[in-house]
This record gives C-alpha cells, structure tokens and sequence, in this order.
C-alpha cells in the first residue's frame, strides 16, 4: 500500500515538475511573430481590398496592448474625477474604441495629419500627447496640453488639430490640411474623422465634392460607433452604408473593434492617398461603452445587456489579449505586469492633474496669435486690460 502511494506521489511530483519546466520554457521562448487571418472589408469602387492574412510581431502587440491598456484606464480615471466634479464641462469618452485609434497610427507616420472630433483623449495620446498633460487638461490646469485653457473637447499637439467642438465641422478643415499636403508636395496625408452622428451633414457632402474634384491626399473615416447621441443609425440615416456615401470616392467598411483590421485597412487607404489617387473613404465599425458625453448614461436608449454583450464578445483589448495568449506572444503574467505599471501611470497622472495650480488670470487672453507682438485685448469691461502674449 505505502508503495503504491509512492508510486502514486512520485509520478504526480514528476507531472508538476514538467509542467513547471514546461510554463518556464514557454515564458522564456514567445513566437516573436505570427500570421493572423482577420474579417474581410467590404469595399465600394476598388478593384483590390485589404489583406485577409496579416502578421503582427510581438513587439507590436506588447505596444498595441500597452497603448490601448493607457487609453482605457485614462477614461476610466476620467469618468471618477468628472462624478468628483474635478472635471467640470463637457467630457466625452472613448472606451470601447481604442481599436480605431491605436490601428490607424499604427499605419500612418508622425508627419501625417490628424483631425477629429470631440472625443479626442484617446487620439490626443496617440498623436504624442503625455497622459500628465492630458489629465491636466481636462482638469484645467496650467500643465495640461492646451495650457488649461482648452479642456476636453479642444486639445491639440505637433501634427494634431484637435479637438473640435461643432459637429462635422473638422471635416473641411481636414480637407484643408489636406490641399497644403498636396501644394507641398511632401506625400504626407490628413486623416479626417467625424461620428456617425454627423455623417448626415451637408458640409461633409462639399467636402467629398472638393476632395474628390482635385485628388487631395485625405482619408475621410466615419467611426460608427451605433448611435448619435441617444438616436440609433437606423433612426438616423436612411441609408447606413456609411462607407458608400462618398458615391464618387471609394470606400471600406472595417471591424472597428479589431486593432489589425483597423490597421490594414488604414495601411490599404495610405497607400492609396499617397500613389496620387485622391481621397478614400472608411466607416469603422465601433462601440462606445460610456454615453454620449458625462451627462448621458447611456442605458435610456440602449439596453445594459446591449452593452455587456459587446465586451464579452467583440472588446478590442479583451481580442487583442487573447490573440497574443493563444499565440504564445505573451504571458497572463507579462501582460498583468502591464497593466500594474499602466494603473500606475494614470494614478500618477491623476495626481499631478488635481494639484498643479490653475492658470492665471494674467494668461487668458495668450496664444490668440502665433509670433505676434504683445497685444492689448479688451476686457468685459473699460477698466479690465489683458495682454495676449503668442
């Protein structure tokens, strides 16, 4: 009997240890590289499509999932300090689209163009913005990325203009970006995004027309997120084909929530801008977690199941993670020791954002021009006199 429980100890000891030997091995020896097969684009008007067969190295996935990690916990940080009115004013999230954000830098360079809408965090870190001065931002504070002054709607960096607050009308300012690509020549390219919500608007139409009419280098991308506001697409659009609208520019419509998607189909568009073909047309299809902005909780129009169907079936970070475990690109260990450090970031961020001092009074009216002489600007009152320094 006692020999048999032995046996018994001695083979389960030798199983654990091979198994050790195993996780240790496994740990220490990731495929630096794997082939993935992603959902197909549907396409208007283009003779080729996106590949189907795309390869992602760990390097690329480490970096992706550490970008996506920052921008999640930054809106998630941002959603407390709002219900701590510490943030005050219009706040807009994007958790649940990080996908969009993090493929479409993936694919363009640091001297291409950038211009969205208000919900800008995500876009604002991606394009070379710190989470300190991000935080700061919507904080108000002297350190954020716009000088307190800007908040969330309105943040800006090299390269990056914003941050918009009137809906749909950063698309003809992207096309604008845009004509000075081409007049000078540099084969840099303006991406130009805008909501489903106002996907509707006449000055996106004109603004088709000009890029169209003279070939500008832009790649208009429509982020369907679902809903305007509190209104479905369904309710709002007669035709939901946002990637078609274009009628005489050709289109992709993309899985929004999948990062290598996103990423060829942005890759696929570059190159199509840059070789002198004029502009392209994208609809990403995405999912926004929070409401519309802060003071929309985003369940009256929409069902709580709705929502929790779409993270535990379609989440980018969640997809991501999975991909790279399966794959043997990472370890649950490695990626949680991201996550450690990220959560750290963004409570350091936090911080700073709640103790740097406000702008000054004396500060208000700077930066109304760039490179100008000291000015004075008229107060509210005959008494009250601000300097404008650039």
């Amino acid at each position: 009997m006692l020999t048999n429980i032995s046996n018994v100890l001695r083979a389960c000891a030798q199983r654990n240890g091979a198994a050790v030997a195993v996780s240790a091995r496994t740990y220490a020896d990731f495929t630096n590289q794997t082939t993935f097969e992603i959902k197909k684009c549907d396409v208007f008007k283009l003779d080729e499509a996106p590949a189907t067969q795309v390869v992602m190295t760990r390097e690329e996935g480490l970096q992706y999932y550490r970008t996506m990690q920052i921008m999640r916990r930054m809106e998630l940080k941002a959603d407390q300090l709002y219900k701590q009115k510490i943030i005050r004013g219009f706040c807009h999230l994007y958790d649940g689209q990080e996908a969009c954000a993090v493929g479409i830098e993936a694919s363009i360079n640091r001297t291409d163009h950038l211009i969205t809408a208000y919900r800008a965090h995500g876009y604002t870190y991606t394009r070379g913005g710190t989470v300190k001065e991000i935080m700061a931002e919507l904080t108000g504070r002297r350190g954020g990325i716009a000088k307190g002054k800007g908040g969330s709607m309105h943040m800006y960096c090299k390269n990056f203009y914003g941050g918009n607050g009137i809906v749909g009308a950063q698309v003809p300012l992207g096309a604008g970006v845009a004509l000075a690509c081409k007049f000078q020549g540099n084969n840099e390219l303006c991406v130009c995004l805008y909501g489903d919500g106002a996907a509707n608007q006449g000055q996106i139409f004109e603004t088709y027309n000009m890029a169209a009419l003279w070939k500008l280098p832009v790649i208009f991308i429509c982020e369907n997120n679902r809903y305007g506001m509190g209104t479905s697409v369904e309710r709002a659009a007669a035709s939901t084909d946002y990637f078609k609208r274009g009628e005489f520019i050709p289109g992709l419509r993309v899985d929004g929530m999948d990062i290598l998607c996103v990423r060829e189909a942005t890759r696929f568009a570059a190159d199509h801008c840059r070789s002198g073909k004029g502009p392209i047309l994208m609809e990403l299809q995405t999912y926004r977690y929070h409401g519309h902005s802060m003071s929309d909780p985003g369940v009256s129009y929409r069902t709580r199941e709705e929502i929790q169907e779409v993270r535990s079936k379609s989440d980018p970070i969640s997809l991501l993670k999975d991909r790279m475990l399966s794959n043997n690109m990472a370890s649950v260990e490695e990626l949680k020791d991201i996550d450690v450090e990220v959560r750290k970031q963004i409570e350091d961020a936090a911080q700073f954002a709640t103790t740097d001092p406000e702008p000054p009074l004396e500060e208000l009216c700077n930066h109304i021009f760039h490179n100008n002489p000291p000015l004075e600007v008229r107060g509210t009152n005959p008494w009250a006199k601000l300097k404008s320094l650039s």
